[in-house]
């Protein structure tokens, strides 16, 4: 790994309305997750850049209609191109 940190993993709870953990690498994320038997979604997020300009500059998003485009799309916005893993009581799924 290089000295510059590229990505985070957020951790959302089921039920949740915002996220509840922020982590450097998967692994602390899980011990974290397994601590607590939670349940939710870890996915990872670009550092210093939206999820909507990373899916498009990959590739992962094009935009079809002039609504894409528009500040509530664009807010709301997520990719299932990032990769995520879900948990239950602190498992994760396969």
């Amino acid at each position: 790994m290089n000295d510059r940190l590229k990505t985070i993993w957020v951790f959302h709870g089921e039920g949740g309305r915002f996220s509840s953990g922020v982590f450097t690498s998967i692994e602390k994320a899980e011990i974290w997750i397994d601590r607590y038997k939670l349940s939710g979604v870890l996915t990872e997020y670009p550092i210093d850049e939206g999820v909507y300009d990373w899916a498009l500059f990959n590739s992962f998003f094009n935009v079809k209609k002039e609504s894409q485009l528009m500040p509530n799309f664009i807010q709301q916005f997520t990719c299932a191109s990032q990769d995520h893993y879900h948990y239950e009581n602190g498992i994760r799924d396969n």
